[in-house]
């Protein structure tokens, strides 16, 4: 499988391409970034590791070494402010991902290739995307809600001190402000996270709010998230070029899962060769349902400003 990093000499591009390089699932990785000499420096970089690790191919290039790709994988744009939301990024961002997508026209895919997108704000992009028509809107998804449900999940196995592989809660609707936490479902070890002793309203609003903002506690910090990104994309990824049914929160085009419809948010996604191949409706309690509908809502004002600024 091919595939190709739209922004791969960057934090996040280059970190995603070397958690694939530790998977050895993909075989080819091409690497493209307007600075063309980082990106050839970091397949540069990887291609000496090929020997210990998977034997996979690193190259850079133009738009022109895109063809051809299985999966192309867009992590291109300026980075969040540590006091800026995602959505804010909307100003900044979409020119920018509008020329990602005008040269992606010329590029030669084959019928089963996806697009995921990772650049911000994710949902409002792969709508974006979606529209642009370069693909079918399920070989379009975006990473959506995938980095926020790890952070989720590590940050509940910190407060309970258990494996945060034990720990099976998820994050949906925007990989954003409006991000929704699915308590109603929350387990760890199988055991309901509300009927372990000692956990509270208080609790859970903590780890929430932990979870909500370690995007910008990481920028703040670092700079920029680079290696969590990439393993989630790394997820994703494999997920495609494996076929083999993980059941991930990226983001899709919703068609009616609890009465949402005509935006691009995360669900609980079958994630395959073509990518989105089915949106599982989740069973929620009515206030999160409620707050997924707000979530819904927001991305749609969004979009719409989008449209109106066209």
């Amino acid at each position: 499988m091919k595939v190709s990093i739209i922004g791969g000499g960057g934090r996040v591009g280059s970190d995603a391409a070397f958690a694939l390089q530790l998977t050895g699932i993909v075989r080819e990785i091409v690497l493209v970034d307007a600075n063309a000499d980082m990106a050839a420096g970091e397949a540069l970089d990887l291609r000496h590791g090929a020997a210990l690790v998977g034997g996979q191919f690193f190259t850079s290039g133009d738009y022109g070494a895109v063809d051809g790709s299985d999966c192309v994988v867009i992590t291109a744009g300026l980075r969040r402010k540590p006091d800026e939301s995602r959505l804010d990024l909307i100003n900044r961002n979409v020119g920018l991902f509008k020329g990602i997508l005008s040269d992606l026209k010329g590029v030669k895919l084959p019928g089963h290739a996806t697009i995921v997108v990772v650049s911000n704000p994710v949902d409002i992009l792969s709508h974006l995307a979606i529209q642009s028509g370069i693909l079918p809107d399920r070989q379009v998804i975006g990473l959506g809600t995938v980095l926020d449900t790890a952070r989720f999940r590590s940050l509940l196995a910190d407060h309970f001190r258990v494996n945060a592989i034990d720990v099976k809660a998820t994050i949906l609707g925007e990989h954003g402000d409006s991000m929704v936490p699915i308590w109603s479902s929350a387990t760890v070890g199988g055991v309901p996270v509300g009927s372990i002793p000692g956990w509270s309203g208080d609790s859970a609003e903590k780890v929430f709010q932990a979870t909500k903002t370690s995007g910008a506690e990481v920028i703040k910090q670092k700079g920029g998230a680079g290696r969590a990104v990439g393993v989630s994309i790394m997820e994703v990824v494999n997920a495609i070029a494996l076929d083999n049914g993980r059941i991930l929160p990226v983001s899709a085009l919703q068609k009616g899962a609890l009465g949402i419809s005509d935006i691009t948010l995360s669900m609980p996604t079958v994630v395959g060769r073509l990518g989105a191949t089915q949106v599982w409706e989740p069973r929620v309690s009515d206030e999160e349902r409620e707050l997924l509908h707000k979530s819904a809502q927001s991305l749609k004002d969004t979009w719409a400003q989008v449209q109106a600024s066209a």
